[in-house]
């Protein structure tokens, strides 16, 4: 049975998902964060050299890095399911998609979620306006456009279909899936986007979603 290291609020919640999804059996070992750090436990450690979730534990083998868990699980116990053939269109979309979720889309997150914290943080006052100049030469020289550019694409590409492979939901869309319901509450062209809007009511209205989530514990995205 494939042991699933969770940690709570966290982006392994789509490994559950993609499990229920499928229907394989699995076993769920919660962590939670650190209080003050929000960081991931020690214990971790002992599982993967990194320290971080989702890991999982298959036939006596360790995976890390959600797309590659995701890629392993289709693989293996997938039977076909929620990847459309090889040499198809759709097969190419879900390829792109499968990767951009951590390659593309998350990085530009987590500058924007360390920019705010960078911000607010308690500091020296006269250090407030040092820190809120470089903040918004980051924003303004890199994030802000590079944000835009990255969801004005997965709004367009929403546009043609429900899904983003093609008519029929994918693995692709459970990896785009904690990108997208991020980009809502921290990325205004996010949440203008009433394609995105959409997508993320239809993936949090999936039965298999509502299920891990009970097997997951608390998730909060933002």
């Amino acid at each position: 049975m494939i042991t699933v290291h969770h940690l709570e609020n966290s982006r392994s919640q789509r490994v559950l998902w993609l499990l229920e999804e499928l229907d394989v059996p699995y076993e769920v070992k919660r962590y939670e964060r650190d209080k003050k750090t929000n960081l991931a436990p020690p214990a971790l450690m002992k599982v993967h050299p990194l320290g971080k979730s989702p890991v999982i534990e298959d036939g006596g083998a360790v995976y890390a890095e959600t797309g590659a868990i995701a890629e392993h699980i289709i693989d293996a116990h997938g039977q076909g399911r929620l990847k459309p053939a090889a040499g198809t269109d759709a097969h190419r979309r879900y390829q792109y998609w499968m990767h951009a979720a951590e390659g593309s889309f998350m990085p530009p997150l987590v500058m924007a979620l360390f920019l705010n914290r960078m911000e607010t943080a308690p500091m020296p006052f006269f250090a407030k306006p040092i820190a809120k100049k470089l903040v918004n030469a980051v924003r303004g020289g890199y994030l802000d456009h590079t944000t835009k550019a990255l969801f004005d694409h997965v709004d367009a590409e929403l546009r043609k279909s429900a899904w983003l492979a093609g008519d029929a939901f994918t693995a692709a869309d459970v990896m785009m899936s904690f990108p997208l319901e991020a980009s809502l509450t921290r990325i205004d062209v996010a949440r203008k986007s009433s394609a995105i809007k959409d997508f993320v009511e239809r993936i949090q209205a999936r039965p298999a979603y509502a299920r891990a989530l009970e097997q997951g514990g608390p998730y909060a995205y933002a």
